[in-house]
């Protein structure tokens, strides 16, 4: 494991936190603890999708890491591969929240972006680290 590796995977655990304390914070809400949010269905959805979203892209972030290992991938294109996911996650995840954060919302507002943003990230990322792979 080189320390590139090591350290970007220790700031992904760490992060992992604040996933789990959303997820607690997501119970809560969705058991009804949170009654003067007064959120629609809209909101619930996606906050239920931006959380299991950053579950998934967080875990499938640290694989990447290892695989980015077995590439021969250098300067940009390594850190492309190895930072694409992780920023991933933060953005998809990030753009669920903040596209269903206001007052009786049954749509996304603006903020919608972030998702997409996101988008990017991963698809660059993977395809970065899935090229990388086959190209050794």
């Amino acid at each position: 494991m080189t320390k590139e590796t090591k350290k970007i995977s220790g700031i992904i655990l760490i992060s992992i936190v604040t996933i789990a304390y959303g997820g607690y914070f997501l119970l809560g809400l969705l058991s009804g603890q949170y009654e003067e949010l007064q959120l629609t269905e809209f909101q619930k959805a996606m906050f239920r999708a931006g959380h299991a979203h950053a579950g998934v892209l967080v875990i499938l972030s640290l694989v990447a890491q290892l695989f980015v290992d077995h590439t021969r991938l250098t300067g940009l294109w390594k850190w492309t591969a190895r930072l694409g996911i992780p920023l991933a996650a933060v953005f998809i995840s990030g753009g669920f929240f903040a596209a269903a954060t206001g007052p009786g919302l049954t749509q996304p507002n603006n903020m919608i972006i972030i998702l997409y943003v996101g988008i990017v990230f991963l698809v660059v990322g993977l395809l970065s680290l899935g090229i990388g792979l086959l190209r050794k």
